[in-house]
């Protein structure tokens, strides 16, 4: 059976297109978001335990619910506050606070090269970063890494997503919603479980190493790889789509 061309690229954000500090810049949102809570009135230690439990169940969500709706279900059964209220109260630390978390990023131009390039050829491409932030922290990011989100037709945010990586049903979600086969896609990430994952599923797949996590010491054998630099110019020889 001949394989159809690659028609469609997913980029993964946080350690591909935008090289980031991915336990730096976790703890330091774990930090900053306790904090806006303390300087709201709430208790830290329920916080922080609320937003561990509210993520771990994103991860975990079986798809009856949106990210979001799961956060919120869990967030309030563990802190015992009102989701909807502590959402509105808290709804500036991604307008402000949050901007200081991008001291553990180091962007790079090659970022927008390598998304113009393959827009300019035609290819249907997709922000696929795993759905764990609100579209306004998903913009800030994006902001960071000199892209603008409507280089995009799909970028997967919490509020729409019923699943995160590396479930496959985040990746079927992303299929559904653009219309397209795994068989046409190519996932660009520099996760091995999270990422490279949507090869199971038929994608051909890139692991990026600048930022590399391979937390199971994974073979990466089967993988294509490179560093961004050499993505960028995997795109230029790409040819272009005519899909």
């Amino acid at each position: 059976m001949t394989r159809q061309p690659i028609n469609t690229i997913l980029f993964d954000l946080d350690g591909t297109l935008l090289p980031l500090d991915q336990d730096q810049f976790i703890q330091d949102y774990f930090s900053r978001f306790v904090r806006k809570g303390q300087d709201l009135g709430y208790a830290s230690e329920m916080l922080a335990i609320a937003l561990q439990s509210g993520i771990t169940a994103m991860v975990q969500n079986d798809g009856t619910l949106t990210n979001k709706e799961r956060f919120d279900l869990v967030f309030e059964e563990v802190s015992g506050i009102d989701a909807e209220e502590f959402n509105e109260r808290f709804a500036s630390f991604y307008e402000h606070e949050f901007g200081f978390l991008k001291r553990h990023a180091t962007p790079s131009p090659l970022a927008r090269e390598i998304v113009h390039e393959v827009k300019e050829k035609g290819y249907t491409v997709v922000l696929a970063t795993t759905p764990l932030f609100p579209w306004q922290g998903t913009k800030a990011r994006i902001d960071w890494a000199s892209l603008d989100s409507s280089q995009f037709s799909l970028v997967t945010t919490y509020e729409d997503f019923h699943h995160a990586k590396p479930n496959l049903g985040y990746y079927r979600q992303i299929l559904q919603q653009i219309g397209k086969e795994a068989s046409s896609c190519l996932m660009v990430g520099n996760d091995v479980e999270e990422d490279m994952v949507a090869q199971t599923l038929g994608m051909e797949v890139y692991l990026v190493t600048d930022c590399l996590i391979n937390s199971t010491n994974k073979s990466t054998a089967s993988y294509r790889t490179g560093s961004l630099q050499e993505l960028a110019i995997f795109c230029k020889e790409l040819p272009p789509c005519n899909h």
